[in-house]
């Protein structure tokens, strides 16, 4: 008779149903796993006789043969050894079976029975969810998983405590939904000294999540204004940790017993690779855009970065997700993220101080931040020079509003703008806005709709960034707590467009 329990594989963020099927039959002495295993999975079969004989189980003397259906899946990870063991045990009736094939079960054994945490519990506990079925799965991931309130979740030490539980022994209580509260760093936009654009360019961008490019020379203050943007930045709400916390599970970076509230900040350096940017590799796993998901994602020295890489950009900032393609793999990943960039304004970086420049100003400039191209640089919402502070300006008392005063506005021009999209569940920020919404939203009252007119035919602006320059002033607008858009508005979002362009 065969005994069934079921386990997840992983596509993407998404986790789909395995089931795992045990047969105990007469014959030659084997221990076999199919159903296109990978070599962690075909050891899993070593770890589960050593666990069972940690508990003092004797395998038959039969042949056991494990399959993982569908069998053209591919599986791969260690967390098929306890739902392997499960299955066995329902087998031989040292486990009820009826109470094994209600459970979806992740986890790696040790050879002493302990249970290793696994990569991939939250995407498994919405996919027990789906099924109505109860997740079995080691006992640190118990309060990431916990996090899907519609299943149960039972978070086990040992595989010794799995035994006692479903022999009725002593049950383990249901996890608890854990969540990790990480204190701020002490980084303050005080702490900046003048950059006063620049930080007013920081405010705008944290309210509606527009993207944002910081010019200026070395030293200036780039790499400090971006630090300081996750402590202007409200929590993730529940359904955005919740979203994030799927991709992070999958990449093993959920490790301190529960998902953080805290939005991701992703600072790739300029040689990253474009999988390790985008996404890819062994099994395309999610890459620095889809870590930084409802986050923020910083790329200094942007015009380092190798233009293949810079170019893939371009789909996910526009449509939020990115799709990873590969012979064996089509997966989708989420990427809403808010970019932060930095560059310095030519290679020597001092192009605007006559001492230090190189003998090739301008063209110098012009070449350097012409590696970022045009179709990119349109899809910049907010760019903005930031000047050299001089010495001497560093002795100066600090300047302009606390982080925490900044952080208070920007919540509550996210606050408006939750309100206004509360019957658009796919728009959540000014940034989503789009087509006909963008119209009725963001209209600009007759004087600002002039300015934009006049500024379009000056300048040339493509429908992208004349689409983009309301959006700003629909944030700007919301700041301000101003129900319509108006000329002043209008004109702070096209100062902030039109800066670095000129100088290009």
């Amino acid at each position: 008779m065969v005994a069934r329990t079921y386990t997840v594989a992983f596509e993407g963020v998404e986790a789909r149903i395995v089931e795992v099927q045990c047969s105990v039959a007469t014959g030659m002495p084997a221990f076999a796993v199919v159903g296109l295993p990978d070599k962690a999975v075909s050891e899993a079969r070593d770890r589960v006789r050593a666990a069972l004989t940690s508990l003092s189980i004797a395998l038959p003397s039969k042949r056991i043969t494990i399959n993982l259906s569908p069998a053209d899946l591919p599986k791969e990870g260690s967390h098929f050894d306890l739902p392997i063991a499960l299955a066995l045990m329902a087998a031989i009736d040292i486990l009820p079976r009826e109470e094994v094939e209600t459970t979806v079960a992740l986890g790696e054994l040790s050879l002493d029975g302990r249970l290793v945490p696994v990569i991939g519990a939250l995407p498994a506990a919405m996919a027990a969810a789906e099924e109505e079925r109860t997740l079995l799965c080691p006992k640190a991931c118990g309060p990431e998983a916990a996090w899907v309130g519609a299943t149960t979740v039972i978070g086990a030490a040992t595989l010794a405590d799995v035994l006692r539980h479903y022999t009725g022994q002593a049950p383990i209580a249901p996890a608890t939904p854990g969540e990790v509260r990480r204190d701020p760093a002490h980084r303050d936009l005080r702490d900046v000294k003048g950059q006063e654009r620049a930080k007013r360019a920081l405010e705008i961008a944290a309210a509606g999540r527009h993207h944002l490019l910081m010019v200026g020379t070395p030293g200036s203050g780039k790499s400090m204004l971006a630090a300081r943007i996750p402590g202007i930045l409200p929590p993730l709400t529940a359904v955005e940790a919740l979203e994030t916390s799927m991709i992070h599970s999958l990449s093993g970076l959920i490790d301190e017993g529960g998902i953080s509230r805290t939005r991701p900040f992703r600072e790739p350096h300029h040689t990253a690779s474009m999988a390790a940017i985008v996404g890819g590799g062994r099994g395309a796993k999610p890459g620095e855009i889809s870590l930084a998901h409802n986050g923020v994602l910083f790329l200094d020295e942007f015009p380092e970065f190798p233009r293949a890489v810079l170019e893939t950009l371009r789909q996910p900032i526009e449509t939020g997700e990115v799709v990873v393609a590969r012979a064996n793999a089509h997966i989708r990943y989420p990427c809403r993220f808010l970019l932060v960039a930095a560059a310095n304004p030519c290679k020597c970086g001092y192009l605007t101080d006559p001492s230090r420049a190189c003998a090739r100003v301008p063209q110098c400039g012009e070449d350097y931040l012409g590696r970022i191209s045009g179709p990119l640089m349109d899809r910049i919402d907010l760019r903005v020079e930031v000047p050299p502070v001089a010495y001497t300006d560093l002795d100066l008392p600090e300047t302009g509003d606390a982080s925490a005063t900044v952080a208070e506005r920007v919540a509550a021009a996210r606050a408006a703008q939750t309100a206004r999209f509360a019957s658009y569940p796919e728009v959540r920020v000014n940034a989503d806005v789009e087509g006909r919404l963008l119209e009725e939203v963001a209209s600009p009252d007759p004087e600002g709709r002039d300015l934009l007119a006049r500024v379009a035919d000056r300048f040339g602006l493509s429908a992208r960034g004349y689409h983009r320059i309301l959006r700003v002033a629909r944030t700007i607008a919301d700041l301000a707590g101003s129900e319509a858009v108006r000329k002043p508005h209008v004109a702070e979002a096209v100062s902030y467009r039109l800066s670095v362009q000129e100088k290009r």
